[in-house]
């Protein structure tokens, strides 16, 4: 099969999501004139190591925001925001953060998370995230299509969950694995690992 993306591909769903997958899950926390907000976006990775940085793509658009949703709206206020990550012990309130409430409705009391605030910057955290990743918003780059942004950051802080600590690594099987979307509905949790050294 090859199709043309602007032609359609004339199956019941839209096979590009799921293409592209596994994609971690960066379940972004923001705070802003009219409260906190927490959503989930899986267009999202880490994109440089020194210094460390992150970014996650925002598509499509809330009525009572212009032309962007509540996370990208409350960035371009701020210049802050924080990337808590998502694991399988928090699935089902990573999908419940992901329901369109209004503006200045928080999805941290709507899910019933508890929030701690961040070190760096003035954001809240997902108290029991394997980690969480406070960032400076470096720039925010307009995508082809509408209401489509890459937000980029630099991350000034970084949250471990102590159990998420197996001997001087990160390994958040503790938390329930690294939450992915796979794409349609589909979700996956990583828990089996192997490593594999690189050609010298």
């Amino acid at each position: 099969m090859f199709y043309r993306p602007e032609a359609g591909h004339g199956l019941p769903h839209n096979p590009f999501n799921a293409i592209v997958a596994p994609r971690p899950i960066g379940w972004i926390s923001t705070r802003g004139a009219q409260g906190d907000n927490l959503a989930p976006y899986s267009f999202f990775n880490a994109v440089a190591y020194v210094p460390p940085q992150v970014m996650f793509a925002s598509t499509g658009a809330k009525k009572d925001r212009q032309g962007t949703k509540d996370s990208v709206a409350q960035i371009i206020e701020t210049g802050v925001f924080c990337v808590n990550i998502a694991c399988g012990d928090l699935r089902d309130a990573v999908n419940a953060t992901s329901a369109p409430l209004p503006a200045g409705q928080s999805e941290f009391q709507a899910a019933g998370l508890e929030s701690l605030s961040c070190t760096t910057i003035d954001c809240p955290r997902v108290a029991t995230a394997a980690a969480a990743l406070e960032c400076r918003m470096t720039q925010i780059v307009p995508l082809a299509g509408e209401a489509n942004f890459a937000v980029f950051g630099v991350v000034t802080g970084v949250h471990l969950r102590d159990d998420c600590l197996v001997e001087g690594r990160f390994d958040p099987r503790a938390a329930g694995g690294w939450l992915a979307r796979l794409g349609y509905k589909d979700y996956c949790v990583v828990q089996d690992l192997f490593e594999m050294e690189r050609p010298a």
